[in-house]
């Protein structure tokens, strides 16, 4: 469909070739790394500054089109899709580091930087960006969807990395939320709400991050164990003991034979937990004997230790190549990452019924997880041509959500809402997403911000999401 009005005539005036309507990078600009079909947006904007960014929101605004942030593309729930056409706003040239502030331990960042780029920039400062969700996202994308990953046991999720930030709102005006101070109780938390909202309510356009120190020691161990359920309770029993741990991962039997194939790293065909310990050497060691302790008892062996940073490196990159790894497992079938969250004393609960259901309905989908969180992953592969098995992969989705609502757990540790889990967030928040939608509403009467994700919304060109 095309741009009405003059909304192309100006925007290609002020971009020049940032300014893009090719198939291709339209096309580029709606891919998903799941099985929500792609939609994609009419024009690509590619912003350098704030200052853009408000350019780009206030013509939309006038005429009524919407406007679809954009970072690495990495989301996994259909966030970057453009279910009504509008305008992609790639910000990943904003990528400048603009200050590191090492005595207080924060850096700003405009929102392309990615996670890699800002540690490779602090390296000499003893200081690090310790959120790892495992693709190399951008820290503008990590904070609309209030990413986490692997360190969020220790390290929170980005709820807790964003000290204050900056964004573009649906009027064009630009605001900030919170300082750099440590704490404030002045007002409503802006920033709180604006990250995770998945560009629905803003575009966000600075952030200021805390940094951590280094550890003076990292040391991780591998552990095997007879079955989930083991593993699982392992986990509890670590996190019941106060073992300060920085990452728990989980890999199921069929993940650990998929990693094996993939990497060559030789580990036990077996359920696997992956740690890793950080501080002194001392307190490192002492943590990774009292959790190699305590695994024991629930079954653990076949322990395997990686001190260096070579190992380390090796052992992490595995767990990270899961999603490769496993698609491997059945070439040419789709992959559909999902994910859910529970309290963690009913973890092993709810993986044991999730492995039992794939097996009664015959799907292949293996178990990764950020069990120190609750936190676990499938990856189910289906053939894209099956509709009876697509129809089955979708149904079990759809139980795995409810049983984690059963559990009082989520339906979303970290993924987001997006386009997939909207349904399922009625579900979870019962009248919560009519107050959310409220709150959309209020910010963003025209409806233009990033529309179809998390709640509904009315007012923008083209037909209901």
């Amino acid at each position: 469909m095309p741009l009405p009005g003059t909304a192309v005539t100006e925007l290609r005036q002020s971009f020049g070739d940032r300014f893009q309507q090719g198939q291709a990078i339209r096309d580029q600009h709606a891919a998903t790394t799941t099985w929500i079909a792609p939609e994609p947006p009419d024009a690509v904007v590619f912003a350098r500054s704030t200052e853009e960014v408000a350019t780009v929101v206030r013509l939309c605004g006038r005429e009524g089109i919407p406007v679809i942030p954009f970072g690495a593309g990495t989301s996994l729930e259909g966030q970057v899709n453009a279910p009504r056409g509008g305008i992609s706003l790639d910000l990943s040239q904003m990528n400048r580091i603009l200050a590191i502030h090492a005595e207080d331990m924060d850096a700003v960042v405009q929102p392309g930087v990615t996670r890699t780029q800002i540690n490779t920039h602090l390296r000499a400062t003893g200081l690090f960006f310790p959120l790892d969700p495992g693709a190399d996202a951008s820290l503008g994308g990590m904070a609309a969807t209030r990413a986490s990953g692997t360190t969020a046991v220790r390290y929170g999720t980005m709820r807790d990395a964003v000290l204050a930030l900056e964004a573009v709102m649906p009027d064009g005006s630009v605001i900030r939320g919170g300082t750099r101070a440590r704490k404030s109780a002045a007002g409503y938390d802006l920033t709180r709400l604006l990250v995770g909202a998945e560009g629905t309510l803003g575009v966000i356009t600075e952030l200021t991050l805390r940094l951590q120190p280094v550890p003076e020691a990292i040391t991780a161990l591998s552990c095997s164990f007879p079955g989930v359920r083991e593993a699982c309770e392992a986990v509890i029993a670590a996190l019941a003991c106060a073992v300060p741990v920085a990452r728990i991962e989980l890999m199921d039997l069929a993940t650990v034979r998929a990693v094996n194939a993939h990497s060559g790293i030789g580990l036990a065909e077996t359920p696997l937990l992956i740690t890793e310990f950080h501080g002194s050497p001392a307190a490192a060691a002492e943590a990774e004997a009292t959790f190699r302790a305590l695994a024991e008892g629930c079954g653990g062996h076949a322990f395997r230790t990686a001190s260096t940073t070579e190992e380390r490196s090796r052992l992490w990159k595995a767990r990270h190549d899961v999603f490769w790894a496993v698609s491997a497992l059945r070439p040419g079938a789709r992959g559909i990452s999902t994910d859910v969250c529970v309290p963690v004393s009913r973890l092993a609960d709810c993986i044991a019924a999730a492995e039992a259901k794939v097996a009664e309905v015959g799907l292949v989908a293996p178990i990764a997880g950020h069990v120190g969180d609750g936190n676990f992953h499938h990856l189910i592969l289906v053939d894209p041509d099956d509709a009876a098995e697509c129809a089955r992969a979708a149904d079990y989705i759809g139980w795995l959500n409810d049983l984690a609502l059963s559990m009082e757990g989520t339906c979303t540790g970290e993924h987001g809402i997006g386009q997939g889990k909207r349904k399922y967030l009625l579900r979870e928040a019962g009248p919560a997403p009519a107050h959310m939608a409220a709150i959309k509403a209020a910010l963003d009467p025209k409806g233009i911000m990033n529309p179809g994700k998390i709640v509904g919304e009315a007012g923008c060109r083209g037909p209901a999401a």
